[in-house]
């Protein structure tokens, strides 16, 4: 979705408003932000309610999911099923309800008003209720090598894939919490991890630190950066090369897993100084479904996973706040008398 915190103009009265008609009719029930396991799971609830939600995918239809292969921990598949696959059941699950799914760009929103009104640029929406599904994604390196390995033994997530690392050598990239959360997680799977960050210096936390640097099976390897992941021919990560920042020594690791663990980009950006977001723009829930601003609830505004969440960032957990936000907008509407 294009990030863009402008605010659409009203128009004057006597004047056209573009796509946005005044009739009661043209004002939808929920629009929900985002297709991926959160959003899917909101569009199923709100559709079986008759609700007929509309479902804007944004810039990555289906999430992260979309770019997972094999996802053994969601309960249902007893022999994992790969991440395009159940992305694509659960939006056939639904539209077999009435959802309705488009592509869009969301360029402004005003979360001020009644009925909220959404700016997609070629068109404008009205609703009643909005759940913003929108997600976090992934911070890579941008290498082309490591884009093409994604899901071939590049990941983002270590305890989604780490299983399928046993007895493996596998990095990891960073230097903060979450870099050392990952490398000690791997280390259950994994024979040997490489921690690889480009400075001598950390971000994380001083425990987190001393955690991991006293843990055997981690090797840090500081002012390091990754020129290239090796394997892109055969189709799976088989080594990187590296470079040492300080020496300019070039040399290549063969290793089997690479790991990114730099962080995601909550994908709240457009709703800056519309609600509460935290220091790395993640919206600041209550309840994980209520949207805030200046710590009071906002009125028909919903919000559900990995843009709020910045713990878990599990499918399921996502789903179940889908779930969630989904049973509140119901309540909510019918408070309105809808």
């Amino acid at each position: 979705m294009t990030e863009n915190p402008s605010v659409p103009t009203q128009a004057k009265d006597g004047e056209p408003a573009g796509d946005i008609r005044d009739a009661a009719n043209d004002v939808r029930d929920t629009v929900i932000l985002g297709s991926g396991c959160s959003g899917l799971t909101a569009a199923i609830y709100t559709a079986r309610s008759n609700l007929k939600p509309l479902v804007i995918e944004g810039h990555e239809p289906g999430g992260q999911l979309s770019i997972t292969t094999l996802v053994e921990n969601f309960p249902g598949w007893p022999d994992g099923v790969q991440g395009p696959e159940l992305v694509e059941n659960m939006r056939k699950q639904a539209t077999k309800f009435g959802a309705e799914l488009e592509m869009g760009h969301l360029v402004a929103a005003d979360l001020h008003k009644s009925p909220i009104e959404l700016d997609f640029g070629t068109k404008k929406i009205k609703t009643r209720t909005l759940i913003v599904a929108s997600g976090a994604s992934a911070r890579w390196l941008g290498l082309p090598s490591e884009q093409a390995l994604i899901g071939h033994g590049v990941s983002s997530c270590a305890t989604c894939d780490g299983f399928f690392f046993m007895d493996k050598t596998i990095c990891v990239i960073g230097g903060g919490d979450s870099a050392m959360e990952e490398a000690i997680f791997l280390t259950r799977f994994a024979k040997k991890v490489y921690l690889i960050h480009r400075s001598a210096s950390f971000r994380a936390s001083k425990i987190m630190l001393e955690r991991a640097m006293a843990h055997p099976q981690i090797e840090f390897l500081t002012n390091t950066v990754v020129e290239e992941v090796l394997g892109v021919e055969e189709k799976e990560v088989r080594g990187i090369r590296i470079r040492n920042v300080e020496s300019g020594e070039v040399k290549e690791i063969a290793l089997e897993g690479f790991f990114l663990g730099i962080g995601h980009i909550p994908n709240a950006k457009f709703f800056e100084g519309q609600m509460d977001l935290d220091e790395d723009g993640y919206i600041l829930s209550k309840d994980n479904v209520f949207t805030t601003r200046n710590g009071e609830v906002i009125p028909g505004v919903f919000c559900s996973g990995d843009v709020q969440d910045r713990r878990y960032r599990q499918a399921i957990t996502a789903a179940g706040t889908g779930c969630m936000a989904a049973l509140e907008v119901e309540k909510y509407l019918e408070e309105q008398g809808r």
